[in-house]
């Protein structure tokens, strides 16, 4: 599945729009990714498990809005954003949204 954040793809015509197509993806902070985290921030650097824990996310919500598209009988979806959200009473669940147009190309 193509995937773009442009509202074309190059040198490709977009023959038919098929609506706006999501998916998303919860993760939740584990505790000792949390406290690996605190000490890294204490000590300087990237906090690693983070970083791999929002790649995880994006890709399952990445996939999840593809599959939609393809179930339309879409070919590419264009206009792609992704979005980043706190969620809980102590922002201890991180939630990544993955939206775009799903369209036919000529």
């Amino acid at each position: 599945m193509i995937t773009s954040t442009t509202p074309t793809v190059p040198g490709r015509e977009v023959v038919e729009s098929l609506g706006v197509v999501t998916g998303e993806a919860i993760i939740g902070a584990h505790i000792f990714r949390d406290f690996f985290a605190g000490i890294t921030n204490i000590i300087g650097g990237r906090a690693g498990g983070y970083e791999k824990a929002l790649r995880q996310a994006r890709d399952i919500a990445i996939q999840e809005m593809c599959d939609e598209a393809r179930s339309r009988g879409g070919e590419a979806v264009i206009g792609v954003d992704l979005d980043y959200e706190a969620l809980g009473t102590d922002n201890g669940m991180l939630m990544v949204s993955a939206s775009g147009t799903a369209v036919r190309l000529g």
